[in-house]
C-alpha cells in the first residue's frame, strides 16, 4: 500500500475543519450524525475539537460488502438517529465518491426537518461524482483510488490504520482470496 495522507496531515486537516465549524456554529448546539462505520474515527477526532454543545447520533449506510471495490445497493438504517427536527445537524461521512450515499443521507435527514443541515467528509475522490450535490466541507481531495485506513476498510480490515493509504492492485487481489467461502 502507498500512504496518501499521513497521521500528522490528517490531524492538521481535522483541526482546520473544527476551526471552520466553530466559526460557523459558535455556541449553537449541534447534532453530529456519523455514517457508520467508516466515519467513526474521523467523527471521534473531530468532536473532541469542538466546544459547542453537542449531541451525537449514528446512521448506517452501506453499499460495499466484503471484498468488493464496486458499489452495490445502498442500505440505510436510521434506528440510532436521535430526534433532529428543529436542530442544527452536521452529517459526517468518511468519503465522497460517487455521491449517491451523501445524496440519500441528505434526503433522509431533510425529511426529518432539521433547522439546518450541512455535510462534512474526510475525503473527496476527484472525478468520481455522479450527483450534482457536493459536501459542504471536505478535508482532503484525493485521486480516484481505493483507499483504506483512518476508518475506511477493505474486507473489514485496515480501519485502525492511523493514516490513509491507497491499495495497490496486488493488495486488492490478495484481499479477495482471503474471503471465506460461504458454501
Amino acid at each position: 500500500m502507498k500512504t496518501l495522507l499521513t497521521e500528522a496531515e490528517i490531524h492538521t486537516g481535522v483541526l482546520n475543519l473544527a476551526q471552520r465549524l466553530s466559526h460557523r456554529y459558535g455556541d449553537t448546539p449541534l447534532t453530529i450524525v456519523g455514517v457508520l462505520t467508516g466515519s467513526l474515527v474521523f467523527m471521534a477526532d473531530l468532536i473532541r475539537q469542538l466546544h459547542m454543545p453537542l449531541r451525537v447520533g449514528l446512521v448506517q449506510a452501506s453499499s460495499y460488502r466484503g471484498a468488493v471495490t464496486e458499489h452495490g445497493e445502498l442500505a440505510i438504517n436510521t434506528s440510532w438517529l436521535p430526534q433532529i427536527e428543529g436542530r442544527h445537524v452536521l452529517l459526517i461521512d468518511d468519503i465522497f465518491d460517487t455521491g449517491h450515499t451523501l445524496a440519500a443521507m441528505i434526503g433522509e435527514l431533510t425529511a426529518r426537518h432539521p433547522a439546518s443541515l450541512a455535510s462534512a467528509v474526510l475525503l473527496s475522490k476527484q472525478g468520481r461524482a455522479e450527483v450534482a450535490l457536493r459536501p459542504d466541507y471536505s478535508v482532503f481531495d484525493i485521486p480516484d483510488a481505493f483507499v483504506v485506513g483512518y476508518g475506511l476498510d477493505y474486507n473489514d480490515q485496515y480501519r485502525n490504520l492511523p493514516y490513509v493509504a491507497e491499495m495497490e492492485p496486488a493488495d486488492l487481489e490478495q484481499g479477495k482470496s482471503e474471503v471465506p467461502n460461504d458454501e
